[in-house]
């Protein structure tokens, strides 16, 4: 007779492992976050994007830049390491792909000739990660600096739409990375910072304590959210006896724990194809569809 495991009063409670994309993910869309996270074998993704090799290859260029001895760091360099380190999964034709990376070589290289090369960070890719009373997050920052004795979280972005200050203090990722780089390093840390490359702006927050407990309080709520559903999803998988085929789901209400969530965003799913409510609501764009836009408003 299957025995029923004693809980005792006080026990801690078990904390929810996450990052910032996850949680995220579970805001944007549950069912896909079920799918990127839960299901195992995990339904087929649609084809790579474009404009994540380029923003990769990007970030793959700055990050390896300060890992050069300082008299090499120069913009010429920064070019050089992103031809390298150039991805092509997702474009249309070697023509677009040969085109875009002339863009990016340019973006990098006019980025860091505004960067002083002698001022090295604290971190480049930094993983940093703390843990409340609720949860365990953890993530990478592109660039971790020391300016006056206080820490600034810097993020890269790629994307065709520049970024205000609006963006850069709602940002739940850049705030959980604020706490968690000032616990782990023991120094204030309330400066965040969106470096948009392709129009040389920056979106800069100062937050207060105030403001990074409140975006600490809001990943808890989507945490006890998603932490409520997880279990329940795990509770009725039903695994198949030595078929070696994948674990089967009994009729628990999928739709209720992880409902679709229709919207713009539909139109970027890698599971699109798995969802009738996400292809009716925005049909899949083609992987080149964002760089075709950003090329069409850059000719007008």
């Amino acid at each position: 007779m299957a025995q029923e495991q004693l809980g005792f009063e006080g026990m801690p409670r078990r904390l929810y492992t996450c990052t910032p994309s996850r949680l995220n993910a579970w805001l944007d869309c549950p069912r896909r976050y079920r799918m990127t996270y839960l299901d195992r074998p995990a339904p087929p993704k649609g084809p790579p994007w474009a404009h994540n090799s380029v923003g990769a290859s990007v970030h793959n260029a700055l990050a390896n830049w300060w890992k050069l001895p300082l008299e090499e760091r120069t913009p010429e360099a920064a070019g050089t390491l992103l031809m390298r380190g150039w991805l092509t999964d997702g474009f249309r034709d070697g023509e677009q792909s040969a085109r875009w990376r002339a863009r990016a070589r340019e973006m990098v290289e006019r980025y860091v000739a505004r960067v002083d090369p002698a001022d090295e960070p604290v971190g480049v890719e930094r993983t940093v990660a703390t843990r409340t009373s609720r949860i365990a997050v953890s993530g990478r920052i592109d660039r971790l600096d020391e300016r006056a004795g206080e820490l600034v979280v810097v993020d890269y972005k790629t994307g065709r739409h520049v970024l205000t200050a609006d963006d850069a203090r709602g940002s739940l990722a850049l705030a959980l990375y604020a706490v968690a780089a000032s616990r782990v390093l023991r120094k204030p840390c309330n400066r965040v910072e969106l470096h948009h490359l392709p129009s040389g702006e920056v979106a800069v927050w100062e937050h207060t304590a105030e403001s990074l407990g409140r975006h600490v309080a809001r990943a808890e709520q989507i945490a006890d959210e998603a932490s409520a559903a997880d279990d329940a999803y795990k509770a009725a998988r039903v695994p198949r006896p030595r078929t070696g085929e994948a674990p089967v789901v009994d009729h628990a209400p999928w739709d209720e724990l992880f409902p679709p969530r229709p919207s713009n965003l539909c139109a970027w799913c890698d599971f699109s194809r798995h969802c009738p409510e996400g292809r009716e609501a925005a049909p899949r764009k083609d992987p080149w569809a964002s760089l075709d836009a950003a090329e069409a408003e850059a000719s007008q």
